[in-house]
C-alpha cells in the first residue's frame, strides 16, 4: 500500500507533529504519572487507537460535510474543548485538595483500564487540531487513482506506530522519575501546571473561530 501514495513527505510530516508537545502529551505524562506505566501505556493505546476514527472519517468523505460546515465543525471543536477543560479541571481540583499523584507502587486510587483508555480515546477523536489533520491535510497525499480507504488507513497505521513508540517512552521516562515525583509538593505542583494547560488548550480552543 505504501506505493500507492507519497509515504516519504507523509512520514515526515506526520514525524513532525507526532513529536510538537500538545495535548496527547500532557496527557500521557499526566497518566502516567497518576496511575503508573499501565495507565500511561493504556492511555497512549486509547489516543493512537482513535488516529483510526479520524482515517475512516476522512475516506469516508465526511471531510466535506465538516469542513464545510461552520455549525457542524463548530460543535465538534466545542465537545472536544469541554472535555479538555474537564480533565483540567480535575488535574486542578486535585491539587487543590491536596492530593498527590498516585505513582506509588501502591496507588492510593487504582484506575481501571476502561477509564485510561477512554481518557485518551476521547482525547484524540474530540482534538480539533487532529480533526483538522486528517481532514484536511491527509487527502493531500493519497492517489486518487487508488483504494482512498486502504491509503487513510496504511496511514493512520504509519501514524499509530510513530505515536505509540514516542508516547510509550514518555512513559517509561515519567516511570523513570517515579521517586521524585512520590515528592507531595511535586505532584500538587504536576497537577496544577497540567490542570492549567489542559483547561488553557480547552478554552484557547473554544475561543477560536
Amino acid at each position: 500500500m505504501l506505493e500507492h501514495f507519497q509515504w516519504l513527505p507523509f512520514l515526515l510530516a506526520i514525524t513532525a507533529l507526532t513529536l510538537t508537545p500538545g495535548i496527547d502529551t500532557l496527557l500521557i505524562v499526566r497518566n502516567a504519572a497518576r496511575g503508573g506505566s499501565k495507565d500511561g501505556f493504556v492511555s497512549s493505546l486509547g489516543i493512537c487507537t482513535g488516529l483510526f476514527v479520524h482515517a475512516f472519517i476522512s475516506a469516508a468523505g465526511l471531510s466535506v460535510i465538516l469542513l464545510g460546515s461552520a455549525e457542524l465543525f463548530a460543535l465538534v471543536k466545542y465537545a472536544g474543548a469541554a472535555y479538555l477543560a474537564w480533565l483540567g479541571w480535575h488535574s486542578l481540583r486535585a491539587a487543590w485538595r491536596a492530593q498527590a499523584l498516585p505513582v506509588t507502587g501502591t496507588p492510593a486510587q487504582a484506575v481501571s483500564a476502561r477509564q485510561s483508555f477512554r481518557e485518551g480515546f476521547l482525547s484524540n477523536v474530540l482534538n480539533p487540531k487532529t480533526i483538522i489533520f486528517y481532514m484536511a491535510f491527509l487527502p493531500q497525499f493519497i492517489d486518487p487513482e487508488q483504494s482512498a480507504m486502504g491509503q487513510s488507513m496504511a496511514m493512520a497505521s504509519i501514524h499509530f506506530l510513530i505515536a505509540t513508540l514516542w508516547q510509550g517512552s514518555l512513559v517509561l521516562l515519567v516511570e523513570r522519575a517515579r521517586l521524585w515525583l512520590t515528592k507531595p509538593i511535586t505532584s500538587q505542583v504536576m497537577n496544577g501546571i497540567t490542570g492549567s494547560l489542559l483547561m488553557g488548550f480547552g478554552v484557547r480552543l473554544g475561543m477560536e473561530s
